[in-house]
C-alpha cells in the first residue's frame, strides 16, 4: 500500500516570478501544492486563475524548471522543484 500513498501525495513546487510576471503576481515567489501527476501546464493554469492581468502576462512567458528551459509544458513535476516564470525581456 505504500505505492498508493506515494501516488496520491501532492506535488509541492516553488514558483518564482521575474519582471512583469512579478508585478502581475504581486510577489517574488509562491509555493503551490498540486495533485500528483501535475505538469508545468497545471502550474500555469493554477496561476492564470489568480487574476486576468497575471493570465495575460503568463501567455507570453517562458518557463524554466530547475534552471532548464521548459519545451514541453506537459512535462511532469516532482515535489521540491522550482518553476521560474520569465516574461519577454526588451533589449536582449
Amino acid at each position: 500500500m505504500a505505492g498508493v500513498s506515494e501516488v496520491s501525495r501532492p506535488v509541492e513546487v516553488t514558483v518564482r516570478f521575474f519582471a512583469a510576471a512579478r508585478a502581475a503576481a504581486g510577489t517574488e515567489s509562491d509555493q503551490l501544492a498540486l495533485p500528483s501527476g501535475a505538469t508545468v501546464a497545471d502550474v500555469i493554469n493554477e496561476l492564470c486563475c489568480r487574476s486576468d492581468d497575471l493570465a495575460r502576462v503568463l501567455q507570453r512567458c517562458s518557463y524554466l524548471c530547475d534552471g532548464v528551459a521548459v519545451r514541453n509544458k506537459a512535462a511532469g513535476l516532482r515535489s521540491g522543484q522550482t518553476v521560474d516564470v520569465l516574461p519577454p525581456f526588451a533589449g536582449g
